[in-house]
């Protein structure tokens, strides 16, 4: 029997709720805390390529203000609701507060199906949302700063961007009024594959843990740990290019909406990629087992299962049947409350979302700050530490008579770079955060990671609240 579904609002709420009860906050400060502050509900008309005009509907959440501007993806998506967005926004709230992030969160959303519209609709659509935000004060460096989510990239964020400067002649910072844009366009490297990343470091410091990794039967480590991944999009790509190329983990299954492919001694991420791209799917890739039933692939053996599409993935209609021993929620809201206690029940670690996903806005926080300065990370003191090095180098070769390859000379001169500043940045935020999360259940005596995580960022957030002494 397959049982309703629980709202992605309605499971956010419950995981706050839960989290609120090891909280020491009076209710009032808890309940400003968990309400959105703002949503708009936007009705626009719009002229298809070929003429004919369609209103769409679309809204902006700006859930919380503790920090300002607020941060938060676009989505378009023909099943976009304002339930849905306020529950992305919450969670986008919680999210930066556990990275360490100084952002309020937001979220946004288009009721439109990216898929089925041409290049030039999809230029007037992003515009006009864009100029309807900036009409009601819902975007800008300081105020808003939308980002990539479902069905948009890097073109409509310099779509956005550009409107945004016509419309604010003058600003300064305009080009920080949006993340994820084009290099081009003043973004910045390792954007792209940055919430795909930040999966792969939160899931390497979590297999770190000798005494977490025993309970479970583990060793230490990714490497040659069974894996499978939900989704070949942004996210699941790099997560499991990742996983595979870095830590050497096998990737055993790959399912996507048009099904599942099967492979025990692991399968190529990139080949398998190419090939979803030449074919229009991952269906009869060479040397794997096709399954019908995308669903069933996550219920295979692994010991890694990384859910990285849609919310509520696993429900107690196939929690009893998944055989991962950790899950790692690379999508928003993969497991729901009712899967989750059963997965829990049977010993599993679960990595929450609120953590996992947040490479994302950490490395769009370091985009917008590289606008507000205009100036590249790493440019003013990139050639000075080579030079530096060089020195180092030279000198220890002259005192010890020894002289290294150019490939080892490279190595260890070679000033960083922008990507190397940016994956830095983002390594050390997942690594530091998993730290504060599970210290947070160890010492509270919280008995899972997500209701540690939510302590942790209702604990930030309320700080916040209480040195702006925002209650008279």
């Amino acid at each position: 029997m397959q049982h309703p579904r629980r709202s992605l609002f309605a499971s956010v709420s419950k995981y706050f709720n839960r989290a609120a009860l090891y909280s020491k906050y009076e209710m009032g400060l808890l309940q400003q805390i968990k309400a959105c502050n703002t949503v708009c509900r936007f009705r626009f008309p719009v002229k298809h390529d070929d003429g004919h005009i369609e209103v769409v509907e679309a809204f902006r959440a700006e859930h919380s203000h503790h920090r300002l501007p607020t941060k938060g993806g676009i989505r378009f998506s023909p099943h976009v609701t304002q339930d849905e967005v306020v529950a992305l926004a919450g969670l986008m709230t919680y999210k930066c507060a556990i990275v360490g992030v100084p952002f309020g969160g937001a979220k946004g959303g288009v009721r439109i199906d990216p898929h089925a519209i041409g290049q030039g609709f999809r230029e007037r659509l992003t515009r006009r949302y864009t100029a309807e935000m900036v009409a009601k004060n819902f975007i800008g460096p300081s105020v808003d700063v939308p980002a990539p989510d479902y069905g948009t990239g890097e073109q409509e964020m310099a779509w956005i961007a550009d409107t945004f400067r016509a419309l604010q002649p003058g600003q300064l910072h305009a080009y920080a009024c949006v993340t994820g844009k084009p290099l081009s366009l003043h973004g910045i490297p390792g954007r792209k594959e940055a919430t795909g990343l930040g999966v792969y470091y939160g899931l390497m410091e979590a297999m770190s843990n000798e005494a977490d990794m025993k309970k479970l039967g583990l060793t230490r480590g990714v490497a040659g740990k069974r894996v499978i991944i939900q989704g070949l999009g942004n996210v699941g790509y790099h997560a499991a290019k990742f996983i595979q190329n870095e830590g050497k983990g096998i990737i055993v299954a790959i399912a996507e909406i048009e099904g599942a492919i099967h492979n025990p001694d692991g399968l190529d991420v990139d080949a398998v990629f190419r090939h979803r791209r030449e074919t229009g799917s991952i269906l009869n890739y060479p040397g794997a087992t096709n399954i019908e039933n995308s669903l069933a692939a996550l219920e295979l053996d692994c010991e890694v299962l990384v859910p990285a599409a849609l919310e509520n993935q696993i429900t107690r209609d196939n929690a009893e049947r998944i055989k991962a021993k950790i899950i790692a929620e690379a999508a928003n809201g993969p497991v729901d409350p009712e899967a989750e206690e059963i997965l829990l029940g049977r010993g599993c670690l679960l990595i929450p979302d609120v953590y996992l996903n947040a490479g994302g806005v950490t490395v769009s926080y370091l985009e917008w700050l590289k606008n507000l300065s205009h100036v590249s990370f790493g440019r003013i003191t990139s050639h000075y530490d080579e030079n530096t090095n060089t020195r180092f180098v030279d000198t220890l070769e002259r005192l010890t008579g020894k002289h290294l390859t150019n490939e080892e000379r490279q190595n260890l001169t070679h000033g960083p770079q922008e990507i190397d500043f940016v994956r830095s940045a983002l390594a050390q935020t997942m690594i530091t955060s998993y730290c504060k999360i599970r210290k947070t259940a160890v010492d509270k005596k919280v008995p899972d990671l997500r209701t540690a995580a939510f302590l942790l960022a209702i604990e930030s957030v309320a700080k916040s609240y209480l040195t702006m002494g925002i209650f008279p």
